[in-house]
């Protein structure tokens, strides 16, 4: 019996969605959780995973049509079953049946790794994410000896590549009765990474329709400018002490950390120590009242070949040095790779955007609604700065320097209370002295 493929709801207030691209034609052999279509959403663009493994049998939506969630858009067959046709079907608008698909059926080679028992295996599965899955079957790691810290028990991303780490460094205790190596595998060959590839250019002439994303963005940035009195202010910051600080640790820190060390998190930590002493930064506009919000929930614009985007790191505050790179660098890969969910990108309090990585000198961003305040990154750059000595001496010296800048909602944000939380920011980089790891 055919297993439906449907439109998924990625998020409470999701009503649909567009089929932006299938990733496999009619015909075409899948696995389960291997990622089959990509899709556009009013909150984020991502990959759709494959519900079996089998074969794709019907395109039943195409792509560009939009359709509400739980709406079947294809179907895979298992193998030996009927062919899939040849081409897409015109776009359905039926929804999904509410009795469960079929269980897959599964053949499974034996291996030299001691057997696990179906149902155990079954219900690991159940209790983890397709995300997980993937990662344990590119590593060949058996679900069932991954110890789940999530709730009910639940398998997260940290438990799996935890697992693979303590295994990596501990081959002679038992790595080869959870681990089976790629090669050996029937049903998890290994896949290189795949990114979404850059839109053609348009031919001169063209009209060409907006994508949902460049939609979503053109009415956020009209809202945020009807919405807040923007103001902005820049300060320039002696960025040297923190290059060569980077330029001392970076190879260490990825040898024992297995994450490349960035900028982006002393600008985050810089930020979070001043928001702690002006929580107003932090704050928002409710009505006639002001919400102090409990949390820094650190809004980090990245961008994409198709638009821009910015994923959230909940819980900024409570994190260290190592947590906020790994963080930074967690959403930074989903983002590229369409692996973010409607959370990721909802809830932030403040905002840091990098229009420096491409070598502005400074920026005046859009502040990020429902934000009260935005800072921008500018470019490192060598430039000649009168330093002082101890002594009092001035003297000309070639520093790294970057501009900051802060575009705050003057509603809520006196010029002076944006002054004083930029110069702490300034001061945390310019004297850090926190141990990076």
């Amino acid at each position: 019996m055919p297993t439906d493929i449907v439109m998924p709801q990625m998020g409470e207030s999701i009503v649909e969605g567009t089929i932006t691209k299938w990733l496999k034609k009619p015909g075409d052999k899948v696995q389960r959780d291997e990622p089959l279509f990509e899709i556009s959403t009013d909150k984020v663009d991502a990959e759709i995973p494959a519900p079996a493994s089998g074969v794709l049998q019907e395109i039943k939506v195409t792509e560009g049509t939009t359709v509400g969630v739980n709406t079947v858009v294809g179907t895979i067959a298992a193998d030996g079953e009927a062919a899939a046709p040849a081409k897409a079907a015109p776009a359905a608008a039926k929804p999904a049946p509410e009795k469960p698909a079929a269980p897959e059926k599964r053949e499974e080679k034996k291996s030299a790794a001691p057997p696990v028992p179906a149902a155990r295996e079954e219900e690991e599965e159940a209790r983890s994410s397709p995300l997980v899955r993937k990662i344990a079957r590119d590593h060949g790691v058996r679900l069932s000896q991954v110890s789940g810290t999530g709730l009910g028990g639940r398998i997260t991303k940290q438990d799996i590549m935890s697992f693979i780490e303590r295994q990596s460094s501990q081959p002679a205790h038992g790595a080869a009765d959870a681990l089976v190596r790629p090669a050996e595998r029937s049903d998890a060959p290994a896949a290189p990474a795949r990114t979404s590839p850059v839109p053609p250019a348009p031919i001169p002439g063209d009209l060409v329709p907006m994508t949902q994303m460049r939609k979503l963005i053109a009415r956020h940035m009209i809202e945020s400018r009807r919405t807040s009195a923007h103001v902005h202010c820049m300060y320039e910051v002696d960025f040297t002490r923190i290059v060569n600080l980077r330029a001392k640790h970076k190879a260490g820190f990825e040898q024992r950390h297995g994450v490349r060390l960035t900028f982006m998190p002393f600008f985050v930590r810089a930020a979070i120590i001043a928001i702690q002493q002006w929580p107003i930064v932090n704050a928002v506009i409710e009505g006639d009242n002001i919400r102090y919000h409990r949390n820094i929930n650190m809004g980090i614009a990245v961008a994409l070949d198709w638009g821009l985007i910015v994923p959230v790191l909940k819980n900024a505050g409570d994190l260290n040095f190592l947590g906020l790179q790994r963080g930074i660098t967690d959403l930074g890969e989903r983002a590229r790779t369409k692996k973010l969910k409607p959370e990721d990108v909802e809830g932030s309090t403040f905002t840091i955007t990098n229009p420096g990585q491409f070598g502005a000198v400074f920026g005046l961003p859009i502040i990020n609604q429902p934000n009260s305040a935005i800072m921008g990154v500018g470019g490192i750059t060598k430039m000649p700065l009168v330093v002082t000595d101890a002594d009092g001496n001035d003297s000309i010296a070639i520093r790294s320097v970057v501009h900051l800048t802060l575009g705050y909602d003057h509603r809520l944000v006196d010029g002076a209370v944006a002054d004083q939380f930029m110069a702490q920011v300034k001061k945390n980089l310019e004297t850090w002295s926190e141990e990076v790891g």
